[in-house]
């Protein structure tokens, strides 16, 4: 199977999609673990499904259009995800022999090498930018804070295209997690204030500490302060800090280089959204149906062999 990937999966492509060729592909990353310390992508690395204990292996999966997943591959679990795509990109080219393809990708996968390698491929890509990102353009006055409304709104500076809105939704939801980890500091304040008069010898000092621990802790520390009078322990809210905070909740700015004649901003933000499609197929072959882990192999070519039966 792993000898043979690429001419499976050229030929299942062909089966099912007949001459037409695939000219959108969507791709994300997922990991799955492995028993042992024997595999050959054995390394440390972060789960991104939250399970703990075992080595990691990263898993790029690469789908269609419609969904379909293409191909599959299969890195170390220390792999950075910006760095497996320009494999894919590759192997999207030679394999399938695609010409003009719009190659969609999660926050932050696709940065400046991967766009370099996407545009000597000959393809265009969508992808979401960070937060840091949609800063800094406001910082340089490429984006607008007027723009970042609920309705999509679109810019197009030097031929690199933007498309922003706020989710009203989301950015609600986002206030009132912020409210609820306020109200939970306040409860922790009184609790301690409480066993400080209750305890005499008791020292200030280590509750401050343990108080700015927990308001790191919850990510709360930039605009809320502690404070201290006597042995009354006290919360400050930093309003300007507060309000830079608050500033891009809920804010989502996609950036293409598609321009507006050839690519709406209705089709692009649903390009993106189809990303939905790769997580589905995910959850798929991580169930009792189709289950990717835990890899009991140990060689590579055992483990892609794995993998692409699952995919």
């Amino acid at each position: 199977m792993a000898d043979h990937q690429a001419t499976i999966e050229r030929r299942l492509c062909t089966l099912r999609r007949g001459d037409r060729k695939p000219t959108l592909f969507l791709y994300d990353v997922t990991s799955s673990s492995l028993e042992g310390q024997g595999n050959a992508f054995a390394a440390c690395g972060s789960h991104r499904d939250g399970t703990t204990g075992k080595p990691p292996v990263v898993i790029g999966l690469l789908c269609d259009e419609e969904g379909t997943p293409v191909s599959v591959d299969v890195w170390a679990g220390h792999t950075p995800e910006r760095t497996t795509v320009a494999a894919h990109i590759t192997q999207v080219a030679r394999r399938f022999d695609c010409v003009c393809v719009t190659f969609v990708g999660d926050r932050g996968m696709i940065t400046g090498p991967q766009i370099a390698a996407l545009v000597r491929a000959g393809f265009h890509d969508i992808t979401a930018i960070t937060k840091p990102q949609v800063a800094r353009l406001l910082q340089a006055n490429v984006l607008q804070l007027a723009l970042l409304t609920a309705q999509v709104r679109a810019v197009e500076p030097e031929g690199t295209r933007y498309l922003a809105r706020r989710h009203p939704l989301r950015a609600e939801e986002m206030a009132a997690g912020r409210r609820d980890k306020q109200r939970s500091m306040a409860q922790w304040v009184a609790q301690n204030n409480a066993s400080l008069a209750a305890h005499p010898r008791a020292q200030v000092a280590v509750a401050r500490r343990a108080a700015h621990t927990k308001r790191t802790r919850l990510q709360i520390d930039a605009w809320l302060t502690g404070e201290a009078e006597g042995r009354t322990l006290g919360l400050r809210v930093q309003g300007e800090a507060l309000q830079e905070a608050a500033k891009l909740e809920g804010c989502d700015v996609l950036k293409t280089d598609w321009p507006q004649a050839v690519a709406g901003t209705d089709f692009i933000h649903a390009r993106d959204k189809d990303l939905t499609l790769v997580e589905q197929a995910f959850r798929t072959c991580q169930t009792t149906h189709l289950e990717v882990r835990p890899v009991y192999v140990r060689t590579a070519a055992s483990t892609r062999g794995h993998v692409r039966v699952v995919m």
